[in-house]
């Protein structure tokens, strides 16, 4: 099999798309956040305020959304379809509520009742909080794995995916987000409404702090697999360990007030979270619950040695050109919001 500085072909596109997908995380992750926290600002301006804080980025973020589904398709098609097919349901949910976030977004301002508003106010929040917990319910099916058969094909139901450990994992997912979200909104904010958050990014953290312990004892009382990649390589005990200081930290910074290093922080810790599950699933993509030799892997779902060569050549040029445009925004619309006849 072919490599690229001594790494096969299938593990550098394992590695590419795990990176779009963090980057996803993180970026949309945050406006996600302040989406989900949005029904608990009361007055005009200051709801007005926190949507204008991811104004100028919230659509730019989406975009890893879109590499990161033809990455996937392009290097994993098996992984793809497979997919698609199993979280048929929640994916077309998922799509509809992404839908409606956007027509929220932009249809809030356009009139000036207060029933309109309300309304749009009340479609942004809740569908915020729904793409970041169906993802969240997707990424612990993975976790646990699926029903699939020796053809790849789902045998399962969409009930199934609704178990106790997904919803958990949905639940952890959001309780992220929020977290991000608010540590963002307070760097963009002052007076008044930066004192309501401030004291609003310490509630988020407590919430995500109580949902990643739950999850960690969880997932090792019932999913003792998911330790053996540590338990094989003692050394990876690392990443596990980091994560829980990066957590500490992000708490001691938040109740320092340094709320530009607390919002790195937690960027990385949604980062080194999906490391950890890309560690333990490695070289699975998705796991079979029905016989473990039918689960895909990164080389019984991946596309063609040449196909994986070209489509790297893309993402090594592709990327970083996404990656400096997002760059080039954040820098550009730096700083607090102030409110002006454009706004939303």
């Amino acid at each position: 099999m072919a490599t690229f500085l001594g790494i096969d072909l299938p593990t550098w596109w394992f590695a590419v798309i795990g990176a779009v997908f963090t980057g996803y995380a993180i970026l949309d992750g945050f406006d996600l956040g302040a989406g989900a926290i949005h029904l608990l600002f009361k007055k005009e301006e200051s709801r007005r305020i926190a949507l204008n804080a991811i104004g100028p980025v919230w659509d730019g973020n989406e975009v890893w959304l879109v590499i990161g589904g033809g990455a996937l398709f392009a290097g994993f098609p098996e992984v793809y379809a497979t997919l698609l097919s199993a979280f048929y349901i929640p994916f077309m949910l998922f799509l509809m509520v992404l839908i409606l976030r956007a027509i929220a977004i932009e249809f809030r301002s356009k009139e000036t009742m207060l029933w309109w508003r309300q309304l749009w106010d009340i479609v942004y929040s809740i569908s915020s909080m729904m793409i970041a917990f169906l993802l969240g319910v997707v990424l612990g099916n993975l976790i646990q794995g699926i029903p699939i058969d020796e053809d790849f094909e789902y045998q399962g139901d969409f009930v199934q995916l609704l178990n106790p450990y997904a919803l958990l994992t949905g639940l952890t997912t959001l309780a992220s987000c929020t977290m991000h979200g608010s540590i963002y909104l307070v760097m963009k904010t002052e007076k008044r409404l930066y004192t309501k958050l401030s004291i609003m990014v310490s509630d988020t953290s407590r919430f995500f702090v109580v949902c990643y312990i739950l999850q960690t004892m969880v997932t090792l009382v019932y999913f003792p697999s998911m330790s053996a990649t540590f338990k094989a390589h003692p050394t990876l005990f690392a990443v596990p360990l980091i994560t829980v200081l990066i957590i500490i930290n992000t708490r001691i910074l938040l109740e320092k007030g340094k709320y530009m290093l607390a919002f790195m922080s937690s960027a990385f810790t949604m980062a080194s979270l999906l490391v950890t599950v890309a560690m333990n699933l490695f070289p699975k993509i998705i796991h079979s619950t029905i016989n473990p030799a039918y689960s895909i892997t990164i080389y019984n779902g991946a596309s063609s040695e040449k196909s994986l060569s070209i489509i790297l050549l893309f993402a090594v040029v592709g990327v970083p050109i996404v990656a400096t445009y997002t760059f080039f925004v954040f820098w550009t619309f730096k700083g607090k919001v102030k409110l002006d006849e454009n706004s939303y």
